[in-house]
């Protein structure tokens, strides 16, 4: 799992009746993109998160294939 500064963490519900949550990636502690990260919650909670595989990266730069004219 590869994440930058900046991108967003979906953390997948794991029981019934706790939905999904998106966290914002504010340092990646790892080296070369690699967990843990700092993590910034909705409500301003921080806190360091290896991420599960119940986890997805939304990265925020996106990259262009091809243009077209």
């Amino acid at each position: 799992m590869h994440a930058s500064k900046g991108d967003r963490l979906l953390v997948h519900g794991r029981t019934v009746g706790h939905g999904d949550h998106v966290v914002e990636i504010v340092e990646v502690l790892g080296t070369n993109g690699e967990p843990p990260f700092r993590i910034r919650a909705e409500d301003g909670h921080e806190t360091i998160m290896w991420p599960g595989p119940d986890c997805v990266v939304q990265h925020t730069k996106t990259v262009r294939s091809h243009t077209t004219a």
